[in-house]
């Protein structure tokens, strides 16, 4: 007979502590499941939406003539001894190796115009993206649309005079505002925004950009490693990282990570001390059966085989249905803890692998020194009960 054949017969035989056991394991590796596949969920979920909320790498031309500020940062793009940024940067941008990780791409060009006999800051953008990259944005009216149409803020709106459906005029050319921005306590507050193409014709800057905002998903990729890669396509251009929104980005999504293994270890712990108790307590029942085994010439090897060949597939099987619970219990509880009922949870290939190895480990693992104490049994001891 096969140590394999003995294994399985003796697991046929033990069907209380064999279920004991697998429900013992199938508790600890769906825990397990569950809190990693809802972790590696939220994870994505929270890097989205911070990554919604504004940009995380801004891209300007190099040059040592800096006049002009955005945001509390300074713009270059007046001086003539520099490259300008170009339209076809934004392609390059969608190149880089890690593309995916790019979200969101907001051109800007900036300029001073004068309205009304005030100085105003004018910003030429893609209000796709812009759009896309602010959604904390309030607007009355209507997002503008055409080429002719304007939103402006609120404190242009004070100094100008200004409101929905008004016009005005920039180098001769009319505008109309079909949307105020609602105060934002910034910078956004004090300028007019139109479209890109629009910018470049009134001021003579045909292809050419000020800045360029990218808010990159920086979930699964160091977002150092992306602003190298885009310094590569664009090397007449300083990128630099916004590190403190990364910072706070990071560190939101990796408190959950870090409560999430932290529950899986103590997990795992249990789920060995499980088998262990229960391994233990079957080779104290079996001491006959494996005097027997020893006194007809079985070796120490072949008791340890026989019984980590029990924890192996017992484990396995664990494994298996383990994650397929965890994998109902996710799909259960991440609505709630996302507060969206459209939250999307793949089928995880790897956590499946990791779930029947996880599975394995304990079982081996926990079932080294019961094989090692049945294999080191004295067969006359073991058979006095005879």
């Amino acid at each position: 007979m096969k140590l394999y054949s003995i294994s399985l017969n003796n697991l046929r035989r033990r069907k209380a502590k064999l279920a004991f056991m697998i429900i013992g394991l199938v508790i600890a590796i769906s825990t397990v499941v569950t809190l990693l596949t809802v972790s590696r969920v939220m994870n994505k979920d929270i890097a989205n939406k911070l990554d919604e909320f504004g940009a995380n790498i801004l891209i300007v031309p190099k040059s040592d003539d800096i006049s002009l500020s955005y945001g509390g940062i300074p713009v270059s793009g007046l001086s003539n001894d520099v490259r300008n940024l170009k339209k076809e940067d934004i392609e390059a941008i969608r190149t880089i190796k890690n593309k995916e990780n790019i979200s969101i791409v907001a051109p800007k060009l900036i300029h001073a115009a004068t309205i009304f006999e005030k100085n105003v800051l004018v910003i030429g953008t893609d209000f796709s993206q812009e759009l896309r990259q602010k959604k904390w944005w309030t607007i009355t009216g209507k997002r503008p649309e055409g080429d002719n149409e304007a939103l402006i803020g609120m404190d242009v709106t004070n100094m100008l005079h200004l409101d929905v459906n008004k016009s005005f005029e920039i180098n001769g050319h009319s505008f109309t505002v079909t949307g105020v921005l609602g105060s934002t306590g910034s910078q956004d507050d004090g300028i007019i925004y139109i479209s890109l193409n629009q910018a470049q014709k009134l001021f003579g800057e045909p292809g050419n950009l000020s800045l360029i905002e990218v808010s990159a998903l920086c979930y699964d990729c160091p977002i150092d490693e992306i602003v190298r890669q885009i310094s590569g396509k664009l090397p007449g251009a300083k990128v630099t990282a916004i590190k403190q929104v990364i910072e706070s980005k990071m560190e939101a999504m990796h408190r959950f990570e870090h409560f999430s293994l932290g529950v899986s270890e103590i997990i795992v712990f249990v789920g060995m001390l499980i088998v262990f108790t229960n391994m233990t307590a079957s080779v104290n029942d079996r001491r006959r059966e494996i005097g027997v085994f020893r006194a007809i010439g079985f070796r120490q090897t072949h008791i340890m085989k026989i019984i980590l060949t029990e924890a192996l597939l017992t484990s396995s099987v664990a494994g298996i249905f383990g994650y397929f619970i965890g994998y109902g219990a996710s799909r259960l509880v991440l609505p709630f803890i996302t507060m969206n009922e459209q939250t999307v949870l793949p089928l995880y290939g790897d956590l499946l692998g990791f779930a029947i190895l996880l599975a394995v480990v304990i079982g081996v693992v926990a079932g080294i020194y019961p094989a090692f104490k049945a294999s080191r049994l004295d067969p006359s001891v073991a058979l006095k009960a005879l």
